[in-house]
């Protein structure tokens, strides 16, 4: 298991309200998009970051973590695998407080990286499910 109960609620709770969601597009179908209206819920600032730049859910979109003009504390990832840690690694250079890998979404690599510089991080979770679970929405 990568990030422990008191991890998964630090990072709901006192990580920040600043949410980039990283994969997030205008695209009902996609798990983000759910994902992300929870997290607004629960009184989280979603932004979207995707390469179509997409306004979703009221809140402008960013072709990527750089193009994000302003700091934000997490960094939830729905991408592949593979590509997820090029995005934790970015996450870490911007600043985030924390970083989220969703349900499917491991990579051991980048865990211990992000881990490293001083990140929280969980992986293979989703916090649409952590929230009802921990109590906490």
């Amino acid at each position: 298991m990568y990030g422990d109960d008191a991890t998964v609620r630090e990072i709901l709770t006192r990580s920040g309200d600043t949410w980039a969601v990283v994969g997030l597009s205008s695209n009902r179908q996609r798990a983000a998009y759910g994902v992300a209206q929870v997290l607004q819920r629960f009184g989280k600032r979603v932004v979207p970051v995707h390469p179509k730049a997409e306004t979703v859910h009221g809140e402008q979109g960013y072709a990527s973590l750089a193009d994000v003009p302003f700091d934000v504390d997490v960094v939830d990832v729905f991408v592949n695998s593979d590509l997820a840690g090029a995005v934790a690694d970015e996450a870490v250079a911007k600043g985030a407080k924390a970083v989220w890998f969703q349900l499917g979404v491991v990579d051991e690599e980048a865990y211990r990286r992000t881990r490293a510089a001083g990140v929280d991080m969980v992986m293979d979770r989703c916090p649409a499910i952590e929230i009802p679970r921990l109590g906490l929405g």
